[in-house]
């Protein structure tokens, strides 16, 4: 049979991604069967409909109309047939049933726009930059030197404490921030910056304080305030699942002035964590006992952080870009709920994004689906699907896990989730992107300290970070840089993605490429939302389209050995190497192009 469907075709499927309810689309198959087609539609854990769809000269087509939010799968039956999803969302026949998708969002739910075409900035406090003198609290070392390793080892008790410290600080951030200007960055992601023992601050002593070795709420007012005159905004770690065993509110060691849960069964926090046999026995994240898991389900918690006096409501006075949501999948729906009311209560503009590794549209966690998208939660998500399919495809010169990646993300998600996703090559929990693409293996902490790549091989990966970067800039989303990937940083798993940003050891040739990239994307709006277009597609190469009104731009990456060419009317500008092309262009081997009908750099 001669049949086609893609739900990325609108002549196949109306609308592209999720729907909005209520909203009516069309699906329409085609093809020059005889036979009856049936749509088999069936809500998340609902019962199947066959539904008839009405024969036209070209195929069948349906109408559909859906009210209520939720998840819904569907594929068809044409005569004694069953056709589902396919590679790369066309049609396949068989008897294994690969379920299309249709996610129904709140009719009340947006995305902010302001945060569309930008591009972000991820600083791990400690490491960034010191600005004056730094105060070590008790139990805390600082490194006598910037460029020393961070400690990785072990204590006799088999515990790594994470309580070195290089003493990177707010009004560092603050005295670099003419440095991000120049990188277009519009959103500042600050890991925690709450008081906290470790240099990591995920062990949260005090919501409602700044770590001292970090500054005073008054350098964090100063910190906004000057991200502010250049049009940046700050965005917090939101740390809700854990607090650290050193806090106020569990106070193990007695560091802090009130009655922890851990001290007394009559500690008005003492609800907050779930103890199997008082006091020293008690859930943790991970099983890791100085991160005492929170019950997030406990009225007097959900209060404190969402409440009208919580912890959101406190910093939202600043003007905030809003919260990404450490471990979103161990967060229940109904507690994302209530920080989302209480985020968008106080700034209807804020974002919350929240931290999943997985496709968040169809996400199953701890045996529950979960509902980020479907308006009453999540705005956006860190894209690792796509992170890994970028590695995989620069890594592999194969096109396939890329060109099925954006199709899922593009036909799973809902278009104002799509453009509002947090795109990533290197983030603090993972191995540096530049070590990843160079490729060269260390098993062990004590191999990972010592170990960096040659010339030779730092040269590839560096030309390979250029392709990842170019891609990361121009598909749907919005770019994240770890902080120090710009400037060639090295370094395998935590801690060693987590050295001091090397000021005196730039590679400016790649942070010139990537200044480049960004005046790209900051002079070119149709980056911001519009669509996605495959032009060209073969196992090495391809070529997408980004297009809004009349502003053109097209993207040809090659990772293989044959060239094509490309053909038009008129001008085009390349814009990486500056150039005019005229009514051809060719796309040669091993190359990275960004064309545009219109010269704006």
């Amino acid at each position: 049979m001669n049949i086609y469907y893609n739900p990325l075709d609108k002549t196949c499927k109306s609308i592209t991604g999720g729907i909005k309810q209520k909203d009516v689309f069309v699906l329409t198959v085609f093809g020059n069967c005889f036979e009856p087609c049936f749509l088999i539609l069936k809500r998340d854990e609902g019962e199947a409909q066959s539904l008839r769809m009405r024969e036209t000269g070209q195929g069948w087509t349906i109408e559909l109309s859906l009210s209520e939010p939720g998840l819904y799968f569907y594929y068809f039956k044409i005569g004694d047939k069953t056709a589902s999803c396919g590679k790369f969302r066309n049609l396949a026949f068989g008897e294994q049933i690969h379920y299309y998708q249709i996610l129904i969002y709140s009719e009340n739910f947006s995305t902010p726009e302001w945060f569309k075409g930008g591009i972000m900035y991820q600083i791990f406090p400690d490491r960034f930059f010191r600005q004056g003198d730094v105060t070590v609290g008790e139990g805390k070392w600082l490194h006598a030197d910037w460029h020393e390793k961070p400690e990785f080892r072990m204590n006799s008790q088999g515990k790594v404490l994470n309580n070195d410290f290089f003493g990177g600080n707010l009004r560092g951030i603050a005295a670099k921030l003419d440095y991000l200007e120049k990188l277009h960055v519009s959103v500042i992601y600050l890991n925690p910056i709450f008081q906290a023992y470790s240099n990591h601050r995920y062990d949260t002593g005090d919501y409602l304080k700044i770590d001292p070795m970090l500054g005073t709420e008054e350098d964090f007012a100063y910190l906004v305030k000057e991200c502010k005159a250049r049009n940046i905004k700050i965005m917090l770690d939101g740390v809700f699942n854990h607090t650290g065993d050193d806090s106020r509110y569990f106070n193990k060691y007695g560091r802090y002035d009130e009655v922890g849960a851990y001290q007394s069964k009559d500690s008005k926090y003492y609800a907050w964590y779930n103890f199997t046999e008082f006091p020293n026995k008690y859930d943790s994240w991970w099983g890791i006992d100085n991160l005492p898991a929170v019950n997030e389900d406990c009225p007097s918690y959900i209060d404190f952080i969402t409440g009208a006096n919580g912890v959101l409501k406190y910093w939202l006075k600043y003007d905030l870009a809003g919260f990404r949501l450490d471990v979103a999948d161990e967060l229940p729906d109904e507690f994302i709920e209530k920080i989302r009311a209480a985020v968008k209560s106080s700034n209807p503009d804020a974002l919350v994004l929240g931290e999943v590794w997985e496709d968040a549209s169809n996400k199953i966690a701890y045996s529950k689906r979960r509902r980020y998208f479907q308006g009453s939660e999540l705005d956006s998500v860190m894209n690792y699907p796509l992170k890994d399919a970028i590695l995989n495809y620069i890594l592999t010169n194969d096109t396939t896990a890329l060109r099925q990646t954006i199709a899922m993300l593009r036909d799973n998600y809902p278009k104002i989730v799509l453009d509002s996703l947090m795109s990533i090559l290197g983030t603090h929990d993972t191995v540096r992107i530049l070590t990843a693409f160079g490729e060269v293996r260390a098993n062990t902490k004590e191999e990972m300290s010592v170990t960096a790549m040659n010339p030779e091989v730092r040269k590839l990966a560096v030309e390979r970070l250029k392709v990842a970067a170019t891609l990361l800039y121009t598909l749907p989303g919005n770019p994240c840089i770890y902080y120090g990937d710009e400037i060639g940083m090295e370094g395998y798993s935590d801690p060693f993605c987590r050295y001091p940003f090397e000021w005196d050891n730039k590679d400016e040739d790649l942070l010139a490429y990537y200044e480049k990239l960004s005046q790209i994307r900051y002079n070119y709006k149709v980056f911001k939302e519009s669509e996605y277009k495959e032009i060209f597609a073969d196992l090495n190469c391809l070529i997408y389209e980004r297009r809004e009104k009349d502003e053109v731009v097209v993207v040809c990456v090659n990772r293989g050995c044959n060239k094509f060419d490309l053909s038009f009317q008129g001008k085009l500008y390349e814009l990486l190497q500056e150039e005019v092309v005229e009514n051809k262009f060719t796309v040669l081997p091993r190359s990275c192009s960004i064309l545009s009908n219109k010269y704006n750099i």
